[in-house]
């Protein structure tokens, strides 16, 4: 399985694989902002939409694959605010069902963390609804809850769920000196 990131002209190759992706997460029950069902063409118009993002430079997306089969993804999104580009949110981290539990969101959360580090952004940020099987890989890998925000949104079935928000500091903190070993 090979894990690289994609510029936009990736983003509208794998725009098939991708739409797939996220129609397969969404009918799983994952609430990454869209209700079920949803179709393939709603999921491909959304990810073109994402393709421009890249291309501005607002997103970065990491995209997994089997042979030609996208199984995962992940994604940055970049703040254009003078007083926060030291930071990022992890959005839409989605591993495909039958990929589910052989490590890969673990490796894709890994990939976009210590790319955000290399960038030199020193802090990331999400939400993911409470109680869902993500909450158990952002605890375990580090990831610190800040607090949880009542009814924020509406899962796949169209039912007002809690969001809990996390946090990681990764790289060096701004004005920090750097470690010498």
């Amino acid at each position: 399985m090979s894990v690289h990131r994609v510029d936009e002209h990736g983003v509208t190759a794998l725009l098939d694989g991708l739409a797939g992706l996220l129609t397969d997460t969404v009918a799983g029950g994952a609430s990454l902002g869209f209700l079920a069902p949803l179709t393939h063409a709603e999921a491909a118009h959304w990810w073109r939409g994402r393709a421009d993002a890249v291309a501005a430079g607002q997103l970065a997306v990491w995209v997994a694959r089997e042979g030609e089969r996208v199984t995962g993804t992940v994604s940055l999104a970049l703040p254009d605010k003078p007083n926060s580009r030291h930071r990022a949110e992890l959005v839409k981290l989605m591993v495909s069902g039958e990929a589910r539990g052989r490590g890969l969101g673990r490796r894709l959360l890994a990939t976009a963390e210590e790319a955000a580090a290399a960038a030199g952004l020193t802090l990331l940020h999400l939400d993911t609804e409470t109680g869902s099987p993500a909450e158990h890989l952002y605890r375990s890998a580090g990831w610190t809850r800040a607090g949880t925000i009542p009814d924020y949104a509406a899962d796949p079935r169209g039912e007002l769920r809690p969001t809990t928000l996390y946090f990681k500091q990764v790289g060096v903190p701004l004005g920090a000196p750097a470690a010498t070993g």
